[in-house]
């Protein structure tokens, strides 16, 4: 990663001679959580245990980096020019693990480099959970309820 900015071509957005943007690892996991969370059949951080730890870590008090269940299951690696992504997923049963890992990779990469300017040298993606179909409705009703403790106890 060179830290000079030439005359245009493979410089960075960030980096202008008016001033340097940095964009921390937060944003950039909620970022790629949220894009890969718009993918079809994906559930980010592994399923139905992580969705019951992170429901029972809200209702304890358990610690929450202020960024909700988006950056749930997304671990960034963020230099001034380029990110690395590490991204960890339940599928549906009967889903092409490929086709949504790859449909995920793709718009988790469009999303930062668009939204954020850094260039994503990789996203490394783990299915560590299959889901049946009926269990998701069950998962997302968790989640809502999850974030409606967050927002209650912001407001507190």
């Amino acid at each position: 990663m060179s830290e000079t900015t030439g005359s245009g071509q493979g410089s960075s957005p960030l980096q202008t001679e008016k001033g340097v943007t940095n964009i921390s690892d937060a944003v950039v996991s909620q970022i790629a959580g949220i894009a890969a969370q718009e993918i079809e059949k994906v559930q980010m951080g592994g399923g139905s245990g992580a969705a019951v730890s992170g429901f029972l870590q809200s209702m304890t008090g358990g610690s929450s980096s202020g960024g909700g269940n988006f950056s749930k299951g997304v671990s960034v690696e963020v230099g001034q020019e380029e990110a690395a992504i590490d991204l960890t997923m339940a599928v549906e049963y009967g889903q092409s693990i490929p086709q949504l890992t790859e449909a995920a990779r793709r718009n988790v990469i469009n999303k930062v480099e668009s939204l954020v300017g850094l260039r994503v040298t990789e996203v490394n993606i783990v299915v560590s959970d299959v889901q049946v179909p009926e269990e998701r409705p069950m998962l997302q009703q968790q989640e809502q309820t999850e974030n409606m403790a967050q927002r209650q106890e912001r407001q507190a």
